[in-house]
C-alpha cells in the first residue's frame, strides 16, 4: 500500500531509500542514526562526512553501504522546545526528504519516527506530522512508503482517541468466548450465505427511487396513476396527448430490472457503479483508499475481480459508505464486519463517527495491534 505502518527494526527494511534521523553534524549520534551506521558499515560515515553539516529539516542522500537499500536520506529533526513552529520543521523532514527520493528515481521509502526519541517530540504529535505529510505527498505521487516502528513505546495515539476506542470496543466485543456455539457457527459462514436483502445502503442513490430499499423486491415503490378528480375533466389545448397503453407496467418493470441488475452486481460493478454517482475520479478513490494505481486497475478492468478485506474496507471507507452502505459493499466480495474482530470494530466506530481518514484509521488499527486497510 502507498503509506503502511509496520512494526520492525528499519535497518533490516528493503527499500529503494531509508531515512535517517540524522545528527547535524558527520558524528553517529543515538537511537536510528547509530543503528543504521552499525548496519551499514564504515562506508555510511564516510560518505556522511563528505556532506557536512545539515539544517533541520534539510535532506541529503548518500550510498547505503551493507543496507538493503540503494540510498540512506540523511534528515535532521528539530529538538522539541515546546511547541513553537516544531510540528512545521518536522512536516519539512518527511516533505523534504520525499522530494529527494522521488528525484533519485525511488519507488519505496522506509522512515522512522522522526524526532521521537532524544529529541522529545510528543510521539501522538509526531505520528499526526508523519502520517499527514505523507498523506497529502502521496496525493500527488506514486510512492510506496513505510513508517517503520522499532517497538511499542516508539508510537502513541492521542490518550483521547485510544480511550474512545478502548470503551467502544470494550461496549461492542463478542469474542469466541462470549458466543453461543450456534453463533460461532454462524460466524463460520460465508458472509454471502447471510447477505441476501442488505441493499439499503447502494440503492438509495438509484434515480428511480426515493426513500431506501431494503432488500424485497415486493417493497420497492412503483408510480401510480393520480386517483380520479371528482370534477368533471374538460379537455384542454394545453394537455399532453395521452401515455400509450402499458407505459407504466414498461417503467414498473424497469425500475425492477434495475433493482435486480444492482442485487446482482459483483464488486466490482457495485464500486464502479458509486464511484460515478458521486462524481469521483479513480485517482481520488485509490488514494483515499491508500491503495495503488495498478490495483485499483485489476478491479476496474476485471467485473469479477475477488479483492482481499482489507482493500474492500478501504475501498468502502474512500467513497465515505455509511455502515449499511459498506455491509453491502464488502458482502459483495464474500466479507463482513464482525463484533467478534476488534479490527472490524476499529473500522466500525470510524464510520459511525463520520471520519473517514484511511491514516488515522491505520494508525489506531496499529495501536491496537490490528491489520492494516488498504492493499
Amino acid at each position: 500500500m502507498p503509506l503502511e505502518i509496520i512494526r520492525a527494526d528499519i535497518a533490516t527494511i528493503c527499500a529503494d531509500a531509508i531515512v535517517n534521523s540524522a545528527n547535524p553534524l558527520p558524528v553517529v549520534g543515538r537511537g536510528v542514526d547509530s543503528r543504521l551506521h552499525d548496519a551499514a558499515g564504515p562506508q555510511l560515515l564516510a560518505a556522511r562526512e563528505h556532506i557536512g553539516a545539515l539544517a533541520v529539516g534539510e535532506a541529503a542522500a548518500t550510498e547505503a553501504g551493507a543496507l538493503p537499500a540503494r540510498y540512506v536520506i540523511h534528515t535532521v529533526g528539530p529538538l522539541w522546545e515546546g511547541g513553537s513552529g516544531e510540528a512545521e520543521a518536522l512536516a519539512g523532514c518527511y516533505r523534504n526528504s520525499l522530494n529527494l527520493a522521488l528525484s533519485l528515481g525511488c519507488g519505496s521509502v522506509a522512515f522512522p519516527l522522526i524526532s521521537t526519541g532524544t529529541y522529545g517530540f510528543p510521539k501522538d504529535l509526531a505520528l499526526r506530522v508523519a502520517t499527514r505529510t505523507i498523506g497529502d505527498f502521496l496525493a500527488g505521487h506514486d510512492l510506496d512508503v513505510m513508517l517503520v516502528v522499532y517497538d511499542p513505546e516508539s508510537y502513541q495515539l492521542s490518550e483521547e482517541l485510544f480511550g474512545s476506542v478502548q470503551s467502544f470496543i470494550d461496549e461492542h466485543f463478542e469474542g469466541a468466548d462470549r458466543l453461543s456455539p450456534s453463533e460461532l457457527q454462524e460466524l463460520a459462514k460465508p458472509a454471502s450465505a447471510n447477505f441476501e436483502g442488505s441493499f439499503a445502503g447502494s440503492l438509495s442513490t438509484t434515480p428511480f427511487f426515493e426513500g431506501s430499499f431494503d432488500g424485497d423486491l415486493s417493497a420497492a415503490p412503483v408510480f401510480e396513476e393520480a386517483p380520479p378528480s371528482s370534477a368533471p375533466s374538460r379537455p384542454s389545448s394545453t394537455d399532453h396527448a395521452p401515455r400509450k397503453p402499458g407505459f407504466l407496467d414498461r417503467l414498473r418493470k424497469r425500475q425492477l430490472e434495475d433493482v435486480v441488475n444492482q442485487v446482482d452486481e459483483t464488486f466490482s460493478e457495485a464500486l464502479l457503479r458509486m464511484i460515478d454517482e458521486r462524481g469521483l475520479t479513480d485517482p481520488e478513490v485509490y488514494k483515499r483508499a491508500n491503495i495503488d494505481r495498478k490495483l485499483f486497475s485489476k478491479i476496474r478492468s476485471n467485473p469479477a475481480y475477488q479483492p482481499s478485506k482489507a482493500t474492500a474496507v478501504a475501498l468502502a471507507v474512500a467513497l465515505q459508505l455509511s455502515l449499511d452502505e459498506t455491509r453491502d459493499l464488502i458482502g459483495r466480495a464474500g466479507y463482513a464486519l464482525t463484533h467478534a474482530s476488534k479490527g472490524d470494530l476499529i473500522v466500525e466506530y470510524f464510520i459511525d463517527q463520520g471520519v473517514f481518514d484511511i491514516f488515522l484509521i491505520n494508525e489506531t488499527l496499529f495501536a491496537f495491534d490490528q491489520a492494516l486497510i488498504g492493499r
